[in-house]
């Protein structure tokens, strides 16, 4: 069998749309007002229940990577334990439906069995919202497949830059200065000719290590593009921040007032001026 592993995401969004519009369709068709809900709803019930199987195969075939992460195999396993729930769940539910198609002209037995599909359906939400959650969690709390989905070494670089980013601005915000500082420097280390992670070391010098004349000095080496506005503007503003770091606040405002009348509408422009007033 092919590995689907890489379609993994899309497979599960086709879960939660059709067996969703699925439950609901069944519903709608239980009141008796909406007579075309009830194939309709039969029709995205087999096709979502087939979809879980699918997402069940493809979540297996792409587990790897995101389990061998340190920490992550408790939410994975977990994760991978709601989708086979889930997948359960849809194929009673669609042996259900199955039932209630062989029923056609006994209206009493088929309106009970295809009740029993909406509130075994109903309960099978719940099941997926779970599984949902817990692959959200894989995603967002352990960047389960981030950087890794593709096996490329730009994308894993792509994660490498990211965590490092992330994680010098939380030990930032902690007080944790020299950490933040390390962090950075090995991303400027890894990118010498990105402009924008070489403008994240300079505000590192002047944020984390309090350096405000190796700030400016480092500045002289990052150029800058004359039709770049939103690097134009980062570079003028750690310039003036960096004189007020030195205890130089009128050539900070100098520098901020040139920028003002370069890019007037610039709110971190506007926000420099006031706080060197």
């Amino acid at each position: 069998m092919p590995d689907i592993g890489w379609f993994h995401p899309q497979i599960v969004h086709f879960v939660v749309a059709l067996l969703g519009a699925g439950v609901v369709g069944r519903w709608l068709w239980l009141t008796g007002r909406v007579a075309w809900a009830g194939p309709a709803a039969a029709t995205l019930i087999f096709a979502g229940t087939l979809a879980t199987v699918a997402a069940v195969t493809s979540g297996e075939a792409a587990h790897g990577p995101a389990e061998r992460v340190p920490g992550a195999r408790a939410a994975v396993v977990s994760h991978e334990a709601w989708g086979k729930r889930t997948r359960n769940v849809f194929l009673i539910v669609a042996a259900l439906e199955v039932a209630g198609l062989a029923l056609t002209g006994r209206e009493r037995a088929r309106k009970a069995v295809l009740l029993a599909s909406a509130l075994v359906g109903t309960a099978g939400l719940w099941v997926m919202y779970e599984t949902a959650e817990h692959g959200g969690e894989v995603v967002y709390g352990y960047a389960g497949g981030v950087g890794t989905r593709s096996g490329e070494p730009e994308d894993v670089d792509h994660l490498l830059t990211a965590g490092l980013y992330h994680q010098a601005m939380a030990d930032r915000a902690a007080g944790r200065h020299e950490d933040a500082a390390r962090l950075i420097e090995e991303l400027a280390r890894r990118h010498p000719t990105d402009t924008a992670v070489q403008l994240l070391a300079v505000e590192s010098l002047i944020e984390d290590r309090g350096d405000g004349r190796g700030a400016l000095a480092a500045l002289t080496t990052v150029p800058v593009a004359p039709d770049d506005a939103r690097l134009a503007v980062r570079r003028g503003v750690l310039t003036a921040r960096a004189y007020a770091a030195l205890g130089l606040p009128d050539s900070a405002r100098l520098v901020a007032e040139a920028l003002a009348d370069r890019f007037p509408e610039n709110r971190s422009v506007r926000s420099l001026l006031e706080q060197l007033r």
